[in-house]
């Protein structure tokens, strides 16, 4: 049975060509991004996401840390913010302003992760999605810092979570959402539950299983092959999908999934 809510796209064939092509060629006209993460013990995804959204085309990019690492960071960085840190090396409460005052400025948030599993970070990132209305993407361990919350996630509109298959598992679980993901179900399954899901709630779903990357929003549900798991892990897919849904605001399902083939 063919599905009507259900897109398929490869390299040769993408579905969004017009996305790809309306990129802003002026800088000053193709916005602003704020990404966050990084503890003492490592920046490698910070450090990735910027440079891979300078690469994308965005107009201005500002990274907050926590200021454990401020010695750690070479001159060569760019603009690098330094935010407070608690002992374990990640954001301390006391950086939630720094935090809103980026939010203020930017056109976007991306929350790239190497967060450290804090549970001061987990306040600071509440507390600050609680407040932010704008563009918020999430991957890797920013996730999995909003488990105590994750309706907080499911329920916010401009909300995209680039996400790993287990973490969209938790997700499901943890809003009570009447439908198990298992790692053993069919492609068309999965494609259904969050079909489903994304009626029920206004979140934007990415998440790689059996080698395909599905995308989804407000039911609809497009899926790309996929052989580039390691980008997802290090990144670099939701630092393209944040960029490409700050220039197409009103369509994160058509940007996100563009991004993926660009």
């Amino acid at each position: 049975m063919e599905h009507t809510y259900w897109q398929k796209q490869t390299s040769e064939k993408p579905l969004f060509p017009d996305i790809a092509w309306s990129k802003p060629e002026m800088r000053s006209l193709a916005g602003k991004l704020a990404i966050v993460g990084g503890n003492k013990l490592g920046f490698a995804g910070v450090a990735e996401a910027y440079g891979t959204s300078l690469e994308a085309g965005v107009g201005e990019v500002r990274v907050l840390m926590p200021d454990a690492l401020k010695s750690s960071i070479p001159k060569a960085f760019g603009e690098a913010l330094f935010a407070p840190s608690n002992p374990s090396g990640s954001l301390a409460k006391d950086s939630l302003n720094e935090l809103r005052a980026l939010g203020e400025w930017a056109d976007a948030v991306l929350l790239i992760g190497d967060a450290g599993r804090n549970s001061e970070t987990a306040v600071v990132y509440e507390q600050f999605i609680q407040q932010y209305d704008g563009l918020l993407t999430l991957t890797r361990d920013s996730i999995d810092l909003m488990k105590n919350n994750p309706s907080l996630l499911a329920e916010r509109p401009n909300t995209l979570l680039v996400a790993s298959f287990a973490q969209v598992q938790k997700l499901f679980q943890g809003v009570y959402y009447p439908k198990i993901m298992t790692f053993s179900m069919q492609l068309t399954q999965a494609v259904e539950a969050l079909h489903k899901f994304t009626i029920t709630y206004p979140v934007t779903l990415a998440t790689l299983h059996n080698d395909t990357l599905l995308v989804a929003h407000e039911g609809e549900v497009v899926t790309t092959k996929w052989e580039k798991p390691m980008a997802i892990w290090r990144g670099t897919t939701a630092t393209k999908a944040a960029c490409y849904w700050l220039w197409n605001k009103e369509k994160p399902l058509e940007a996100v999934s563009a991004s993926l083939i660009s």
